[in-house]
């Protein structure tokens, strides 16, 4: 690689003892894999499981001896001295400040983001944030930063027995190095096999991507410019309201009989008393049905000529 800083650090990688773990064959066997973590569990410090029905038995040193893992140094990541540590706070860090160990990734060189995540992704296998600084990666880095001698076989095993462990918060991961050590169990029907994806193995392509990925990102940070954000589908209830007119209910209101207004009646202003007078019994001529009588409503004085002009038919009262 043309990048010095890159070179460094793969070299502090394979002079750690890391190189058979993290060099294995890229086959995997996925059912296998299954099968295995589903009846897993640890028993007297050794992993015991079945795989196709035959028993599975992995104790640290069969762990070691597959990998090649060193089995001397600090068996305990809290054991490197923190004035070691501090050291490589500065040694990593982007701008020349120490590095937080609440931060991001980003505060870092872009060789020792890229390690961050192999300790994060290979070795520690946690759940959580791949972004994210905790005191567990950056112990882990510090050892490869500054050649701390690591009893990898300890800690190593330590994370293997975490995953089969209920409860725990610990990814399932070693799928590479598991199909390993099941290869070597002999008559063991492991099914069919599949490549590790290409895109999770460090090569001279997938690296300059990684780079360039970063760079990107960095870039974007620098000039404080907001992601673009995806557009909404959803319609706002603005667009919604000018989009479809609302219609205005009306309601029709019952006027109550009770509730009708007294003006609209016609009050007469002086009363005339009816009178009755009896009609003539004598029938007409031609008519054989008797007819009603008539009604004088005015005084006997007033002349017939106007009697005659008079409609003496009941008057019904307005409502």
């Amino acid at each position: 690689m043309d990048d010095q800083g890159m070179v460094s650090m793969f070299q502090g990688l394979m002079a750690s003892g890391l190189t058979g773990f993290l060099g294995c064959p890229a086959v995997i066997y996925e059912d296998s894999l299954v099968d295995f973590f589903e009846n897993a569990s640890v028993r007297d410090g050794v992993i015991i499981s079945t795989v196709a029905g035959q028993l599975v038995e992995i104790s640290e040193e069969w762990f070691a001896e597959s990998f090649d893992l060193p089995v001397g140094g600090l068996g305990d990541l809290s054991a490197i001295p923190k004035d070691v540590i501090f050291y490589a706070r500065s040694i990593v860090s982007l701008s020349g400040e120490p590095v937080s160990l609440s931060g991001g990734k980003n505060q870092m060189k872009i060789e020792f983001r890229l390690l961050c995540d192999i300790m994060a992704k290979a070795i520690s296998v946690k759940a959580g944030s791949f972004n994210a600084i905790t005191v567990e990666k950056f112990s882990l880095m510090t050892a490869i930063v500054c050649g701390v001698q690591m009893n990898w076989a300890i800690i190593l095993f330590r994370t293997f027995k975490k995953m089969v462990t209920p409860g725990t918060k610990q990814a399932k991961g070693y799928a590479v190095q598991i199909s390993l050590m099941l290869e070597n169990i002999p008559n063991l029907d492991l099914g069919e096999s599949s490549e590790f994806p290409a895109s999770k193995i460090l090569t001279d392509k997938t690296v300059h991507r990684f780079v360039s990925l970063n760079d990107k990102a960095g870039a974007e940070e620098a000039t404080g410019e907001p992601k673009p954000k995806a557009a909404s589908k959803k319609r706002r209830a603005a667009d919604v309201g000018a989009a479809v007119a609302k219609k205005k209910r009306t309601t029709k209101k019952r006027v109550s009989l009770s509730k009708v207004n007294l003006d609209w009646m016609v009050v007469a202003q002086e009363s005339v008393p009816i009178q009755m007078i009896e009609g003539s019994t004598a029938p007409a001529a031609d008519d054989t049905v008797d007819q009603p009588a008539a009604v004088d409503v005015f005084s006997a004085d007033r002349p017939a000529e106007e009697i005659d002009r008079i409609d003496v038919r009941p008057r019904a009262h307005n409502r």
